[in-house]
């Protein structure tokens, strides 16, 4: 089959395609083919050898995948040959013809769900649940802003806090970019790259500012963050890419909480939590994956490019 492969850290470029042996289903474990798979900017990280965890080269990357079963080990029970599935983690990676899983990294994608969408499902998702409602706790009622709202995981929080009855504002750096934000069910959409707009959510919230604020750049927005979030308000970092200076009295003057997260370092519980709920979501049609634009699995090193440029408008997929 045909895989990406990484022999060395470096630019998008050192991933090469390459002829490797198909894998081959142990106890316990699923292989999928893969019809679809998920870009995520972590995989940048890695890739270029700046990430604190680094995998043993060669690897092939990626995590997150949508397919159909195509064999199963002794004691898969859950799925079964033909089924189709998206997956939350992959032994052998994603970028690749097929890919080889543990029975629990392998879920049920309903029929409605086309393979671009699956492949959009698990990182975008479970990053927003998880800070929308396990680490902010977020309640109906309550305004969130979403800060970089226009990518995969912006436009989940969206879909996921309109759903459960809170007040949605959210920015994006394009028209194309906003106008998606305000289809996606948004009250009001924010040019981030004016350099008021921390201002106009102000004006939008009568000066209360926003009781939960998701950030996917923290080292740009966190000073202003804390400008803009409601007393006892909840800003929860999803991304950063550097360090940043704040003021502390910023954040003593609203007691403000900053949160951190990393949807890896979820509970077995809070995964077993979200996967349900999200599941529920795509079954009934209340989440709905948008994919933003699509790559031939060869050009895997295009995607990396534009995974990390700003305007994103949903999710990149990359197709074998």
């Amino acid at each position: 089959m045909k895989a990406v492969r990484v022999r060395e850290f470096g630019i998008p470029e050192v991933m090469k395609l390459e002829d490797v042996p198909d894998p081959e289903a142990g106890p316990g474990q699923v292989v999928v083919g893969v019809r679809a798979v998920g870009v995520n900017p972590m995989e940048t990280y890695i890739r270029s050898g700046s990430y604190h965890l680094k995998p043993e080269l060669p690897y092939t990357p990626g995590k997150e995948s949508a397919g159909v079963v195509e064999s199963v080990g002794r004691g898969v029970s859950s799925v079964k040959v033909g089924d189709r599935v998206y997956t939350s983690s992959s032994l052998s990676g994603t970028y690749a013809e097929r890919t080889l899983c543990s029975e629990d990294t392998v879920h049920r994608l309903p029929d409605r769900v086309s393979f671009e969408q699956g492949a959009a499902v698990d990182v975008a998702y479970a990053t927003a649940y998880q800070a929308l409602f396990q680490r902010a706790r977020g309640l109906p009622g309550e305004t969130v802003f979403i800060n970089g709202a226009s990518g995969g995981v912006g436009i989940a929080a969206v879909q996921l806090a309109r759903n459960a009855g809170m007040t949605v504002i959210g920015t994006g750096g394009t028209g194309k970019g906003r106008a998606l934000v305000t289809e996606q069910g948004a009250r009001h959409v924010l040019d981030h790259t004016a350099p008021d707009y921390h201002q106009e959510l102000l004006k939008l919230t009568d000066g209360r500012g926003a009781d939960v604020i998701l950030e996917m750049l923290a080292n740009v927005n966190l000073a202003k963050d804390l400008t803009a979030v409601a007393r006892d308000g909840r800003i929860v970092v999803i991304g950063s890419r550097g360090t940043i200076e704040i003021n502390p009295r910023d954040a003593m003057l609203r007691r403000a909480h900053i949160i951190g997260m990393l949807l890896f370092l979820g509970t077995e519980e809070e995964m077993k939590s979200m996967r349900a709920a999200i599941g529920a979501g795509l079954e009934n049609g209340t989440l709905s994956p948008v994919v933003g634009r699509t790559f031939p699995l060869a050009d895997a090193s295009l995607a990396h490019h534009r995974v990390m440029e700003p305007g994103a408008l949903g999710k990149i997929v990359l197709i074998p």
